[in-house]
């Protein structure tokens, strides 16, 4: 990071991003926040950004359907999501979209910065399998994506009914 970075921070959180943009900033970095993935595809094309920090659960728009016009209008930038929704679906075509990096929330700045490197920080629970109810999550978020968001469409594919998968989903994923 030769050059003034300057980062991107897309999450609808104002404290949080509030925190981040203080710890980037005292490391050299000039931060932008937007709540909204259509706020940030504005900010993107007078900011130029370096690194785009990007959330997925926003009101609106979602980030992994924000994630190519973000890199579109910042084609140099490094994005990084980090959620607090995460499944493997959703880390396998943010990767697939361009995102160097696929973080949980909650992730340190030190976490951050290694990510917008390419590097992945080191699990915290590699011994232990991941929970059944860990599974189960991965598993709606698989079938959700391959059903393309459609909660009709994936209830269906798991025999379950619309509202017990709308539930399931609000819920946040359990760590492993």
């Amino acid at each position: 990071m030769d050059s003034p970075a300057r980062v991107l921070l897309v999450d609808d959180d104002p404290t949080f991003t509030g925190v981040l943009a203080r710890g980037l900033e005292r490391r050299g970095f000039t931060c932008r926040a937007c709540a909204s993935a259509e706020d940030a595809l504005r900010c993107c094309r007078e900011f130029a950004p370096s690194h785009i920090l990007l959330d997925l659960n926003m009101p609106g728009r979602s980030g992994l359907a924000a994630l190519p016009d973000l890199l579109n209008e910042a084609p140099e930038a490094r994005l990084v999501v980090l959620t607090g929704y995460s499944s493997i679906a959703t880390a396998v075509e943010a990767i697939k979209l361009g995102a160097v990096q696929y973080l949980c929330k909650p992730a340190t700045v030190d976490e951050i910065l290694l990510a917008f490197r390419g590097e992945q920080p080191a699990p915290e629970h590699a011994t232990h399998p991941p929970s059944l109810d860990r599974m189960e999550w991965e598993h709606l978020q698989r079938v959700l994506n391959a059903n393309d968001g459609n909660i009709s469409a994936t209830a269906r594919a798991l025999g379950m009914h619309r509202r017990t998968l709308q539930r399931k989903l609000q819920k946040r994923p359990v760590r492993r």
